[in-house]
């Protein structure tokens, strides 16, 4: 019998050293998924391929995951020498309205919910799957999804923050999540009515059938198939929006990735409905400023500033951008950064959106040794989502409608057909219109102060793949108020206090992200880093 521990007790600072490799990498907040990209990749694949098998996510951490999930990907390939975008996020089902909602009372006191089947949207994360293996892929998504088929049906052992994860969830569904449209889920993910720990085995054998049919039909049993049908089914059964013909209409977008100039760097991201470009419109602004030095507590509050116009903006103006009342281009123009930049003063302050000159989870990377890179994130947003599981599925959905307004007036006002402000953004660096690599930070409305931190970490500060990760981070909440990691230095912390901030340190460590990164270097060798703030694993050759 072995002694017993506490595997989230870590009293000591961790050291990890970044990881290079020739063959092909792939990192992930799971080992067991970056195991199913490796597999992928040794057996005939690319690191398309391997990002659709690492794609077991679904399985392996459906704390943040699920079938139901929606999608975005960045796509280098090397034989076209480009960078590629894919948007499979899902719009709200087409019987969904403000007025509907009203009418219904299905809000809640006059905003969307956040359980149950109002605030679910269409799936975007099989159709990723499938475009992926598609265009560029050299397996079939049967082949692909097998490792997670696999996984699901003879089980996995929860890992550490897993089960920190898992239980969280718990706690929260039995006070919000209670009547039989979330007995599926209990049925699914507490089989013994209690949350798993960790080196507990977990098996789900109906995400397995699932996963089998979606690769068989390259997504299709999904879209238009028996699930489709069920999934028709219990929306009506219990007041859902969600239909067969929304199902079956939609269909993920290839879209032109945007990008800003940042110190002879390209940083790439999803075009809205996506956050990314709140990265974007932050690195505008603080490019305008020289950095030579991270510990400085001007550096913290320049970013800071940034940062909080940046979200200002994007509060305001982004969403679906059919919908959209300017071309977010302007938000990008190097003019406005500048304009922006001049407002930064000496001290903090709370911004609202200005008026630009004409002229914006679980996350994943890949790269193979042809030079192939794929930047991944999927998510049912709010830990497990919408707490609703298809009955015999294993379809966990996500709950991204949850972000829309029920202001009329509100730019992100819900719309049948129409795409909410998305919270989740791959990041892809490039440089003399050349891969760099990909990088990502998880974990909603942190995700683009993330991309801000490490790109800077990486460009500015000259930090690796794996220090730019670990590097302590701080959040922007709201106003002026900022959490900081307890790793963070509190002198430093005061010294930001002193210029207005509201500095309050978190002892939560998963809320500032959990984030990965691949550079590929000159000469082909690939240098990975994987986050140290959760069950993160690099496999490579």
């Amino acid at each position: 019998m072995y002694t017993p521990f506490d595997p989230v007790y870590q009293p000591y600072p961790s050291q990890r050293y970044p990881i290079y490799a020739r063959g092909g990498m792939v990192n992930c907040s799971s080992p067991q998924a970056a195991a199913a990209g490796l597999e992928a990749l040794q057996n005939g694949g690319n690191a398309m391929d391997a990002a659709v098998a690492a794609a077991a996510l679904t399985v392996v951490e459906p704390s943040a995951n699920g079938i139901g999930s929606d999608a975005f990907a960045l796509v280098w390939s090397a034989k076209d020498q480009k960078l590629y975008g894919l948007n499979s996020s899902g719009p709200a089902p087409m019987a969904a309205s403000i007025e509907k909602l009203l009418a219904d009372g299905s809000d809640e006191n006059g905003k969307m919910p956040t359980y149950g089947w109002t605030p679910v949207t269409v799936p975007g994360a099989p159709m990723a799957w499938a475009e992926l293996t598609r265009r560029f892929g050299r397996r079939t998504l049967a082949q692909n999804v097998a490792p997670a088929v696999r996984y699901a049906r003879e089980g996995y052992p929860c890992s550490p923050n897993l089960a920190v994860m898992w239980k969280r969830a718990f706690d929260k569904f039995q006070k919000n999540c209670t009547g039989p449209v979330f007995d599926e889920w209990y049925k699914t993910f507490t089989p013994e009515g209690k949350p798993y720990e960790a080196g507990d085995l977990i098996r789900l054998p109906n995400h397995a059938d699932t996963l089998e049919a979606i690769g068989e039909t390259d997504a299709a049993a999904f879209y238009t198939g028996e699930i489709a049908k069920r999934i028709d089914a219990e929306s009506r059964k219990y007041g859902g929006y969600l239909r067969y013909e929304d199902l079956a209409a939609y269909r993920a977008k290839w879209v032109e990735p945007i990008r800003v100039d940042y110190r002879g760097y390209q940083v790439c991201e999803i075009p809205p409905n996506g956050q990314g470009i709140v990265a974007l419109m932050a690195l505008n602004i603080l490019k305008e400023f020289d950095f030579t030095e991270k510990e400085s507590a001007l550096t913290y509050h320049r970013q800071l500033e940034a940062m909080k116009m940046a979200f200002a903006d994007a509060f305001h103006y982004v969403t679906d951008p059919d919908h959209m009342e300017l071309d977010y281009h302007r938000l990008l123009d190097p003019a406005y950064g500048a304009l922006r930049a001049a407002e930064i003063g000496e001290t903090a302050q709370i911004y609202t959106h200005s008026i630009p000159p004409k002229s914006g989870t679980v996350y994943l990377c890949c790269a193979d040794g042809e030079g192939n890179m794929v930047s991944f994130i999927q998510s049912n947003y709010l830990g497990f989502g919408s707490g609703v599981v298809v009955t015999g599925t294993g379809v966990s959905l996500q709950n991204r409608g949850h972000d829309f307004s029920l202001d009329e007036k509100d730019a992100n006002a819900l719309k049948p057909g129409k795409r909410s402000y998305h919270t989740i953004i791959p990041g892809f660096l490039m440089k003399d219109g050349k891969a760099v690599g990909p990088f990502g930070v998880m974990g909603g409305y942190m995700q683009p102060q993330g991309h801000v931190q490490v790109v800077m970490n990486y460009v500015d500060f000259h930090l690796d793949p794996q220090q730019a990760l670990d590097a302590p981070r701080w959040q922007w909440m709201r106003d002026n108020t900022v959490t900081v990691e307890t790793r963070f230095c509190m002198e430093m912390a005061r010294k930001l206090q002193r210029l207005g901030h509201d500095i309050r340190a978190d002892l939560s460590t998963p809320s500032f992200g959990r984030g990965q990164m691949i550079v590929r270097l000159d000469n082909g060798v690939l240098v990975g880093g994987t986050e140290s703030r959760t069950d993160s694993n690099i496999a490579c050759y």
